[in-house]
């Protein structure tokens, strides 16, 4: 008789933490990524402000996984889920499962103007990072070989959209990229006069954070010499800028941090999705009609104790994908499931800065040095493997002593 087969689509937190738990149990369970490595998402700001190095936030799948001798890993790309079939689709074959955990993860939303993407990249993968390294790096070195003054100016102009975590953290980075490591690096140009502009269209930025924390968070910002503008949203954005408002912004770099949406996954499996195409799933984390079909992370919509959906963060699909384990080994043994999925939460942090940052814990709330430290010690934690934990926090050392920034290599096909 055959072993059980679970399918697990995504290498995510989620789904890595999912295969981990299931290593050693009686079924054959297989991993499928498009990529050969576990990315470390809330660090790729770090690369692509040239604080990092690509292979300090990610690790291969295979080597996580190797002393899980039933997991297997398969790099493809999936294009379909037939539900009858119990089979998943790649470009070139298909795998059957038993049981299907989807953990796909998220993607850029431009709310209906994707052919901004090509100028306002965001960041998902280690490619967008690099890419916009090469992005801000060439920026400066066009800046030091223009003569008009207008189009210097042009190319020291950075826009940030979006005023969550990510954004914060990439408008402070590149401030500080500008005003810090490089200052002493031109003799055409003087890199602290570079521009940088964080636009939020809501009235403050950090919006899942209490109000005081969301100002203190500005502050900050502003003491980076981070224009911070509220209140008005992008409505065009092309090569020469974007325009906020009504006001046209000339700029050569532009990050997009406003928004994401679901993969396509719901695509998929034609249920029933909320607003930015997450899977509704029930307290099990399984899509309804069909128990033996988990979706996790960025991918569902789980609700929360308070009736909220759950946030797309690392710790919720890292709880989820060790549920959802749990789940699997109580039916693979025949014992009762364990009771529905409720998150713990830990707290949200959002750093903006050499020994600067913001942290919730809901019954604490700190900002500043403490708060750096402790957002720096929560991230280290959280990467795979002991050499990379090590690395990073070396870097980050190295970096806070000399004030260097140690990645500043443009790479890749083309410059900015």
């Amino acid at each position: 008789m055959s072993r059980p087969r679970i399918v697990i689509v995504g290498a995510g937190f989620g789904g890595l933490n999912a295969a981990h738990a299931l290593g050693g149990v009686d079924a054959d369970v297989t991993v499928i990524d498009r990529r050969n490595y576990h990315l470390f998402q809330p660090l790729l700001y770090q690369v692509a402000t040239a604080g990092l190095s690509p292979a300090q936030i990610a690790s291969p799948i295979r080597a996580i996984l190797r002393r899980a001798p039933n997991v297997r890993v398969v790099l493809g790309r999936v294009s379909g889920v037939d539900k009858q079939r119990h089979v998943v689709k790649l470009d070139d074959h298909e795998i059957e499962y038993d049981y299907l955990v989807l953990a796909t993860g998220s993607r850029h939303a431009y709310f209906g103007h994707d052919e901004w993407e090509h100028v306002a990249p965001g960041l998902k993968k280690i490619d967008d990072a690099t890419s916009l390294r090469r992005r801000i790096l060439s920026a400066f070195e066009h800046a030091e070989s223009m003569a008009p003054a207008e189009d210097r100016q042009r190319f020291l102009t950075f826009v940030v959209i979006g005023g969550g975590p990510t954004g914060v953290e990439m408008a402070g980075a590149i401030a500080e990229l500008a005003h810090v490591a490089l200052r002493h690096d031109f003799r055409t140009i003087d890199p602290r006069e570079a521009r940088i502009v964080l636009v939020e269209a809501g009235p403050r930025i950090l919006p899942a954070f209490p109000p005081s924390l969301s100002e203190a968070a500005r502050k900050s910002l502003e003491r980076l010499h981070v224009e911070v503008r509220l209140g008005t949203p992008v409505s065009n954005c092309d090569e020469s800028g974007v325009t906020i408002g009504d006001e046209h912004l000339a700029a050569s770099t532009i990050v997009w941090a406003a928004g994401v949406a679901a993969s396509s996954a719901s695509r998929w499996l034609g249920t029933e999705t909320d607003r930015v195409g997450r899977v509704v799933v029930g307290t099990d984390l399984t899509v309804p009609d069909h128990p033996e079909i988990f979706v996790i992370g960025d991918t569902a919509h789980a609700l929360g104790r308070n009736g909220k959906p759950l946030p797309g963060l690392a710790p919720v699909a890292k709880q989820q994908g060790a549920y959802v384990a749990k789940v699997l080994r109580a039916r693979l043994s025949g014992k009762p499931a364990p009771p529905p999925f409720r998150y713990r939460d830990w707290g949200t942090m959002a750093t903006i800065g050499r020994r600067a940052a913001v942290a919730d814990f809901g019954w604490l709330r700190i900002r500043g040095t403490l708060a750096w430290l402790l957002w720096g010690l929560v991230h280290v934690s959280f990467l795979i493997g002991f050499r990379n934990r090590l690395v990073v926090m070396l870097e980050w050392i190295w970096s806070y002593l000399t004030f260097q920034s140690g990645a500043r290599l443009i790479t890749g096909p083309e410059s900015h």
